[in-house]
């Protein structure tokens, strides 16, 4: 018989181990002697303590799941169960059941940090959904939208929840998306709509400008010109594969006809600078006849300058005041000169003259001996009231008197 701490081999060749329960038939052994059959039973009580070393390091340093640790654990409990081993059995299984722990406690602590992430999973996409709900109201159109995607690759990296939170919590998000995308697409299309109907009103503006680029009706069409071009900025912007041309054809006709305009203005306004160097020269010349000295010859010499006035044309707009104001400064001198010669030499005015002059002078003297009766007899407030009409009959024959002059006499 051969025996060592934890088996023996009886004379049967029958192997018995050691436990606390007492001892347990390991099997039989008839192949050699009872020392190789001990050595060939702890040759396989090592393998299961490598076994289990292996299993503990794969429970400590991976991510071995529970559910695959216990059916390890299972599998070398049953072997050590078996009892088809020499060796300390007893300490094999105090070694497996701490395993145990261990896994349960790790169950435990991976339940907790996956509890924990989808805690912040759940916190993390109630914020991107509240985001999401918000940005569906915003008219950012493109920083919204780029936002939304850049929410969306967010939402793709964070963790499930459960089902009925997970599916929830999409929802709302799909739903503000969604809502943007509708409201994004309303609004563009309405744009789209406003840009036509622009586009449909400057093609009108610029087929407009176009006829009347050629124009020479210069003032009126300059001031079309400015209302089509309060029309065009009040009309919007068309889409931007139109707005450019039609913006190049309305300026490019504006421009053939501003261009016509100011080559015939520079050309007419060189011209009427030499009309008015001509006038004023022709102004200088009038303004010599003057004093009148030959009325007769006045007129003929005013006659014949204003014929050469009249054949040139017009002069600059604010230069004319003052030249023609010369002309008609000579002109007033003749007219005047004229009326106090035709007042000199008209017989009914002279004998009109000499009627009022004759009556005024009457009722001078008349007041006068009037005067002259009050004061003799006393009657100083009486020859008051008489001196002054006596005062206002006496300017009037001045002034008659006067005008009795220019008749000569």
């Amino acid at each position: 018989m051969s025996s060592d701490p934890w088996g023996r081999v009886d004379e049967t060749g029958t192997v018995y181990v050691r436990t606390a329960d007492g001892e347990q038939v390991v099997g039989s052994w008839q192949a050699g002697s009872p020392d190789e059959a001990l050595a060939y039973f702890e040759r396989k009580y090592e393998g299961l303590v490598v076994e289990i070393g292996l299993l503990e390091r794969r429970v400590k340093t991976t991510d071995l799941s529970a559910k695959d640790a216990f059916a390890a654990i299972d599998h070398i409990r049953e072997q050590v169960d078996a009892h088809h081993v020499v060796g300390d059995l007893d300490a094999l299984r105090a070694r497996l059941d701490k395993l145990v722990k261990a896994v349960e406690a790790r169950r435990e602590e991976r339940k907790a940090q996956r509890a924990r992430q989808s805690d912040e999973a759940r916190h993390a996409k109630e914020e991107l959904v509240a985001e999401a709900e918000q940005l569906a109201q915003s008219d950012q159109w493109r920083a919204a939208g780029e936002r939304l995607r850049a929410l969306v690759d967010t939402w793709k990296g964070l963790p499930r929840l459960d089902r009925k939170s997970d599916d929830e919590l999409w929802h709302r998000f799909s739903h503000a998306r969604s809502a943007f995308s509708k409201r994004r697409k309303a609004h563009f299309a309405q744009l789209d709509a406003q840009r036509e109907e622009a586009r449909k009103t400057k093609e009108k503006l610029v087929a407009e400008a176009e006829a009347l680029s050629g124009s020479t009706d210069w003032g009126p069409t300059a001031a079309r010109y400015r209302e089509l071009m309060s029309e065009w900025k009040a009309a919007g912007r068309a889409q931007r594969e139109h707005e450019d041309d039609l913006w190049n054809r309305f300026r490019g006709a504006q421009d053939i006809f501003f261009a016509a305009r100011s080559s015939v203005f520079a050309e007419r306004d060189a011209e009427q600078a030499e009309n008015l160097k001509l006038k004023e020269e022709l102004a200088h010349e009038a303004e010599k006849i003057l004093p009148v000295t030959d009325l007769k010859a006045a007129r003929a010499a005013f006659r014949a300058i204003n014929e050469r006035w009249e054949a040139i044309g017009h002069v600059p707009r604010d230069a004319r005041p003052k030249v023609e104001g010369r002309m008609h400064a000579v002109e007033r001198a003749i007219q005047e000169s004229e009326e106090t010669e035709w007042r000199r030499t008209n017989p009914e005015a002279r004998a009109r003259a000499e009627g009022l002059t004759g009556q005024l002078q009457a009722a001078v003297d008349k007041l006068q001996g009037q005067i002259e009766s009050a004061r003799a007899a006393g009657n100083n407030a009486k020859a008051d009231k008489l001196q002054k009409e006596l005062d206002g009959r006496q300017a009037l024959l001045d002034q008659a008197l006067k005008g009795l002059q220019e008749f000569g006499g």
